[in-house]
């Protein structure tokens, strides 16, 4: 059976950004990872190792948010990246990481970088 595994709204203080006052003042982000994988039958009689563990992805995200990057498509292909060779169950993982109030000069709440990617690729 197909399923899907999501970590929805993980809220991350980090550096990233192309300008200097970035790596000094860092910002509030946001990640969301879903992550696409069959479930065998064990995985619905709580077995953890038959379906891919959302602590685990939790815990790549933040690893590599901590990584510090001129740009979010880097840390978004690093999250990825890391997710594949760690957590072998993934079939497809979408990721995407939002910059809370940005410093650019229009009224935004926030900016999105997403990507989507497959184990094929890899």
């Amino acid at each position: 059976m197909k399923g899907t595994v999501k970590v929805e709204n993980l809220k991350i203080f980090a550096y990233h950004g192309c300008m200097d006052e970035e790596e000094i003042i860092g910002s509030d982000y946001v990640v969301n990872i879903t992550a696409s994988c069959m479930m065998s039958e064990k995985a619905f009689a709580d077995d953890i190792t038959k379906t891919v563990d959302y602590v685990e992805l939790a815990r790549i995200a933040k690893r590599e948010m901590a990584i510090r990057s001129k740009l979010l498509e880097s840390v978004a292909k690093r999250i990825s990246k890391s997710c594949f060779k760690e957590v072998p169950l993934i079939d497809d993982l979408f990721v995407s990481i939002s910059k809370i109030c940005p410093p650019i000069n229009a009224d935004v709440e926030a900016v999105t970088v997403e990507i989507c990617e497959t184990r094929d690729a890899y």
